[in-house]
């Protein structure tokens, strides 16, 4: 029978420490699974083209200071993953073709929801990225994937979001603005990041070994984010579909890897105005419905390099990141977003797969949506910040992380993080707030 030394650790939700055991063995640090590899039928299974994973990520977050509300408290929210790829040219010998199914479960609470914003216009960023799309099951992915011309034309269809392609960006970061695509988190009634699914098409052509050109069609349909519709495969309630397409550019510097991207997204659903209604006047003051548009349409920046390394390891070493997105200012309720910082992996020669990871990012709302917040109070005759029936206009959120990523096996990772959001959600009346993370990562 398997034994934990003594001088093993349980920590939170999870047991983790460095044994004897071979890489097979359950709890092994250098295994890529806790469970090993079941006395060796994942790796025979992996030779044929079968790959099974089970995977966990699970967030704390506690308001230390400051917030909406004072009274200090913590909430933990947590997300499931259940995927089988198969390589279809191993298993039925059908040149360069996979197949992905990917089922999630989250569930939880985010201390962004009741101690951070002011639940009159809730927030943009939240502190527990795992949190949201419902707490409930999902059909995330279910995609073919070929590949034709000896690997230069890509294609890809089925069920899948669009950060999984496009405007794709590393989650070791807790809060949400330092967390996966970007766009998704500031147009998410169009573009619907992880775990939510749409039926989708996207093409990618490789232009030389370290530059590529994608295109794809999305199904726009808000039923998909449903709680009852993690499952849905029927088109109804489709209102249109979203056109992304970027450029991608991976190029070696001075040996070091570095990733460049450059996108656009148009809509063709129709959107409503953030301020006019149909006659070009405020809807807020004329009680008309607000203006219908034709379409909207956005874009991203994205950059990461790795700037050092060490000579025996240049898996070590600091790299630097940044991204930006701007979006159509006649429909949506952010205008621009910026982010940047920088990861160092590798800080300590006795913990040479830990990381170090700082960042900041300032959403920016769009002009015409605070002022129409302003003429809804000025209709309502509400000029009190503490009116309950006040609608607070917002402006800018700042927000700031610092975390440590604690390599405890190849299997689990543990990050503790301090966050500093300045006017969470963009009102000026809310104290600046202070919050305690912990991100757990672990794979099965």
């Amino acid at each position: 029978m398997f034994q934990l030394p003594k001088t093993c650790f349980i920590g939170l939700a999870l047991t983790a420490c460095a044994t004897p055991a071979s890489a097979s063995e359950m709890f092994a640090s250098d295994s890529p699974w806790m469970l090993g590899d079941w006395g060796g039928t994942r790796s025979e299974l992996l030779a044929k083209g079968y790959d099974f994973t089970l995977g966990y990520t699970g967030e704390m977050g506690s308001n230390l200071h400051g917030g909406f509300d004072h009274d200090r408290t913590a909430r933990y929210s947590d997300q499931f993953t259940f995927g089988s790829h198969l390589d279809l040219e191993k298993i039925f010998g059908w040149n360069d073709t996979e197949f992905q199914l990917t089922l999630t479960e989250r569930h939880g609470d985010n201390i962004s929801n009741d101690r951070i914003n002011d639940p009159r216009v809730g927030g943009f960023t939240s502190a527990q990225e795992v949190w949201g799309r419902g707490e409930t099951w999902r059909l995330t992915q279910l995609w073919v994937k070929q590949k034709y011309f000896d690997g230069a034309l890509d294609v890809k269809f089925g069920r899948f979001g669009e950060g999984e392609d496009f405007n794709s960006f590393p989650c070791d970061f807790q809060n949400l603005a330092f967390c996966g695509s970007q766009v998704g988190n500031w147009v998410g009634g169009i573009w619907y990041n992880w775990p939510v699914s749409q039926w989708a098409l996207r093409v990618r052509y490789n232009l030389t070994d370290a530059l590529y050109a994608q295109v794809g069609v999305y199904e726009q349909n808000p039923s998909n984010l449903e709680s009852g519709n993690g499952f849905k495969l029927s088109g109804s309630g489709t209102q249109g579909a979203i056109l992304p397409v970027e450029l991608v550019w991976s190029p070696q510097v001075n040996g070091l890897k570095g990733e460049y991207r450059a996108g656009y997204y148009y809509s063709n659903a129709k959107a409503l105005d953030v301020l006019d209604d149909s006659n070009g006047q405020p809807a807020a003051l004329s009680g008309a419905a607000y203006r219908s548009r034709s379409s909207k349409h956005g874009m991203w920046l994205g950059a990461q390099q790795q700037v050092t390394s060490l000579a025996s390891d240049q898996s070590r070493g600091l790299s630097l990141f940044a991204n930006a997105t701007l979006h159509d200012k006649k429909t949506n309720a952010i205008d621009n977003y910026v982010q940047a910082g920088l990861v160092y992996k590798g800080p300590f020669d006795a913990r040479a797969k830990d990381d170090i990871g700082f960042a900041l990012a300032r959403v920016h709302v769009n002009p015409a949506y605070r002022k129409n917040a302003r003429l809804a109070n000025q209709a309502a005759g509400l000029d009190d910040y503490d009116n309950p029936g006040y609608l607070p206009a917002q402006d800018t959120e700042y927000s700031a992380e610092l975390y440590y990523g604690i390599h405890l096996a190849d299997w689990l990772t543990v990050r503790p993080n301090l966050q500093y959001i300045r006017h969470p959600g963009g009102v000026s009346q809310v104290d600046d707030a202070l919050i305690g993370g912990l991100k757990i990562q672990s794979t099965f």
